[in-house]
């Protein structure tokens, strides 16, 4: 097994069982969700530039420690139909398996833009259309499944337009916008006991046990979960699972910065005000979004999260760029983390683990590591200068612990 794996396999154990036995008591008798017994890291990360209208994005997904990879994505950097400017990004998070969200993936596209028409009405007119596009891909799902199959799924959409920027979820895939460097707006996830969704769910004759809708579900509003959406005589939004999106028309400022999409497994090992600060710390290097996406999961994977995860970052005009001083900073940063592991090594009467190193370094007070990541973003670097104690073993030269080192290393070495 790589470096980076063990290290991440030493560090997570104990808290993964824990968090599996906390799975196993709210599943109840559908019993614990699965877990492989180390993680699966291999990205893909992918992006693209529309620089017309000044829109990049990155984006990458992980399986982690889940036994199956659930989620799905989509960005779109121009809509069929409608004028420059206007472009599309979701991320969906399946449960139950992961044909929901390839579906939406797939299909939820193209019923917004049905929706939309060539000269869609802002806002009031766009945010009516995504919620329409929702429910009519939810429509659609049902007469594809007609005997009401299990499974669902979350989903987060980004659709940008020359003058705003609309944010439409159900569940608790999130989004994030970054607007002069500080966290601008956020979306809240639908759990049950919210107020709104607790007051639909008893309407529909639902229960809520365990802060769960009938004890299975955490979430309430979501793709498909048509076992949930049967309560005769009440129309699809109000059902005790919604796939009514809440839609958020946030009017365009030349500060915003970015915007980040991501499935829950992301959130839960990260802020919302954390990531953006890792993310516009990552852009101060130069790190291109997709590269960045994929050093964002490998640093939530080594800080705990244990589900699939799946990010895209959609960078604006006004995101942060390469910076020198923050790129020096950075160098300087990953040649004392090296040094160290060195001497760590060195010091020891027997040669520590790789565990044992990652657990001293973050005992230590080392300055300039990246915000919200912190130690934890720097874990493929620790993992490179440990690997090299021993003359660079093959098993630890996986192209997922390189990935984002050897990019960064080419960045700086063309702005410096």
């Amino acid at each position: 097994m790589a470096a980076l794996a063990s290290l991440l396999d030493c560090l997570l154990w104990p808290a993964r069982k824990e968090e599996e036995a906390e799975k196993e008591e709210e599943a109840g008798a559908d019993g614990p969700q699965s877990l492989l017994a180390a993680p699966r890291c291999s990205q893909r990360p992918h992006g693209g530039v529309a620089a017309s209208w000044g829109l990049r994005f990155g984006a990458s997904a992980a399986q982690g420690w889940r036994a199956h990879m659930e989620d799905a994505h989509c960005a779109w950097l121009s809509l069929p139909g409608l004028p420059p400017g206007w472009a599309f990004f979701a991320v969906l998070d399946g449960h139950g398996g992961a044909r929901v969200a390839r579906f939406g993936a797939r299909h939820l596209p193209g019923h917004v833009l049905e929706e939309l028409g060539p000269a869609p009405s802002e806002p009031e007119g766009v945010s009516q259309a995504l919620r329409r596009a929702f429910l009519n891909a939810d429509e659609r799902l049902r007469s594809l499944w007609p005997h009401g199959e299990p499974g669902g799924s979350t989903a987060v959409v980004l659709l940008v337009s020359p003058r705003f920027l609309y944010l439409a979820h159900c569940g608790d895939s999130r989004a994030v916008l970054s607007r002069a460097g500080a966290l601008a707006f956020s979306t809240e996830d639908h759990r049950p006991l919210r107020p709104r969704e607790r007051e639909r769910i008893y309407n529909a004759g639902g229960t809520i046990r365990r802060r769960r809708v009938e004890g299975s579900l955490a979430v309430s509003r979501a793709l498909g979960d048509f076992a949930y959406k049967g309560a005769p005589g009440r129309p699809p939004e109000l059902q005790l699972i919604s796939a009514e999106p809440e839609v958020a028309a946030l009017a365009r400022q030349t500060e915003d910065e970015f915007v980040l999409l991501a499935s829950d497994g992301v959130w839960d090992a990260m802020s919302g005000a954390a990531l953006v600060g890792l993310v516009a710390s990552r852009l101060s290097l130069g790190l291109a979004p997709e590269l960045l996406c994929a050093q964002l999961l490998d640093t939530c994977l080594c800080k705990g999260s244990l589900d699939n995860m799946t990010c895209i970052v959609v960078c604006f005009p006004g995101a942060p760029s390469a910076n020198e001083e923050a790129i020096r900073r950075e160098l300087e940063l990953d040649t004392a983390l090296g040094r160290r592991v060195a001497e760590l090594y060195a010091s020891a009467q027997e040669p520590p683990s790789l565990n044992t190193v990652f657990r001293t370094l973050a005992s230590e007070d080392i300055p300039h590591l990246p915000p919200g990541g912190g130690l934890h973003c720097k874990a493929a670097v620790i993992a490179e200068a440990y690997s090299r104690l021993f003359q660079g073993s093959e098993e630890c030269r996986e192209q997922w612990l390189w990935i984002i080192s050897q990019q960064q290393k080419e960045v700086f070495a063309r702005i410096l």
